[in-house]
């Protein structure tokens, strides 16, 4: 009985890791936006430097996670909790690259000035980490209608998307310098549509987890 005790105490620690690497990794997406929409160098650059602390979250959540795995032996319910622990994980560090992407195209963009104020870019910001929330929660809950409601969101930020990529091709022209500031923000934009397409993939791992069934939440 001790043993399970201990097991499931564990477990909601490791829980409780991966919601603390999730609320940095949502600060990470905020500042790097943040960055970018105020051409920002010195926050772009401590976001960077911030990126060391999720890799050493993500290498803990491994070792924590096997670790449960070697020495209680869990039942199969049990096993693909802690499997889908270790996939967060990874989706959750792939996410804060992708915050390090954005916050280098700040980097390379210093000394410019925005061809026009950031709109679109900070509201898919904040929509990618509300799906980034409801992804966790959907895990900690072992709530399967949440996790299926991703996929609608995911929708919503692609057609975002589209409206970026329409906008920064209407505004090309002949300016060299201002073309490539333009594909630089298109960049940051499907950086963010790369975040929404890791939540959907949390979602779709939720839904295995709870009911053992494999749904695509990217279509």
């Amino acid at each position: 009985m001790d043993n399970r005790v201990n097991f499931h105490q564990s477990l909601d620690n490791l829980q409780q890791d991966l919601l603390t690497m999730g609320i940095q990794v949502e600060h990470l997406i905020h500042q790097a936006v943040e960055s970018l929409s105020k051409l920002d160098e010195n926050l772009a650059i401590q976001t960077i430097k911030q990126d060391d602390a999720i890799d050493e979250m993500t290498a803990k959540i491994e070792e924590d996670s096997m670790r449960l795995i070697a020495l209680q032996q869990p039942m199969a319910s049990d096993l693909r909790v802690i499997s889908m622990a270790l996939k967060i994980a990874t989706d959750l560090e792939r996410i804060a690259d992708h915050a390090v992407d954005i916050a280098k195209i700040t980097i390379r963009l210093n000394g410019q000035e925005l061809v026009k104020p950031l709109e679109d870019i900070p509201r898919m910001a904040q929509m990618t980490q509300a799906m980034l929330r409801e992804s966790l929660l959907a895990y900690t809950e072992r709530n399967v209608h949440r996790a299926a409601s991703l996929a609608e969101k995911d929708d919503e930020i692609d057609k975002l998307y589209g409206v970026v990529v329409n906008d920064v091709i209407a505004l090309m022209g002949d300016d060299l310098t201002r073309n490539r500031q333009l594909s630089q923000l298109m960049l940051a934009a499907h950086f963010l549509e790369r975040v929404a397409d890791h939540s959907t993939n949390i979602g779709e791992g939720v839904i295995f987890m709870v009911t053992g069934k494999r749904k695509d939440l990217n279509v």
